[in-house]
């Protein structure tokens, strides 16, 4: 006896998902995603108004994969449906930390009183807004606004100092 375990992502009203071998693409209001998803004997398919992940080998990893995928799936819909803003507050004491925004990176300056500025890398898809104290990053693609907010607090990491004395930086403060 083959013991099947499955898990269903709920496709809401406005938004059209298709799934061709492995490839899934996800469409909605504020745009369209696209991502390859595979593993070895897992299916993925869509029927009416879900898409099911499904194994037919009862392994503990394939039981993982088959919540990993439906994870991915059901971020796709969430962020072609709502969109993921994650807020980050900029810290300092002493010297005031000033940003601007390239076209495909986040130029960081007079950290810590530094003459040489500092970069981080903004992922396609995502768009950075620069208040006075807050940088907030916006975009449909959970790991491409994620990854942009690690480098982001990554570039401004203390080297050298003790941490708990120079808190300067830029650190997540929200996510939406």
């Amino acid at each position: 006896m083959v013991k099947e375990i499955a898990r269903q992502v709920e496709i809401p009203e406005g938004v059209t998902v298709s799934v061709d071998r492995n490839v899934v693409t996800v469409k909605g209001p504020k745009g369209e995603l696209s991502r390859t998803l595979s593993y070895p004997d897992l299916e993925i398919r869509k029927e009416d108004l879900q898409v099911i992940v499904n194994s037919r080998v009862d392994r503990k990893r394939h039981r993982a994969m088959v919540g990993t995928l439906a994870s991915h799936i059901n971020n796709m819909v969430t962020g072609v449906t709502k969109g993921y803003e994650y807020r980050m507050k900029v810290v300092y004491s002493h010297f005031p930390i000033q940003l601007k925004a390239a076209s495909d990176e986040l130029i960081i300056n007079n950290f810590l009183g530094e003459r040489k500025s500092r970069s981080a890398r903004v992922l396609p898809g995502t768009k950075v807004e620069i208040g006075k104290d807050e940088v907030v990053i916006t975009g449909m693609d959970k790991e491409n606004v994620g990854q942009t907010m690690a480098n982001i607090e990554q570039a401004t990491r203390v080297h050298g100092f003790d941490v708990r004395i120079f808190q300067d930086g830029i650190y997540l403060i929200d996510k939406r």
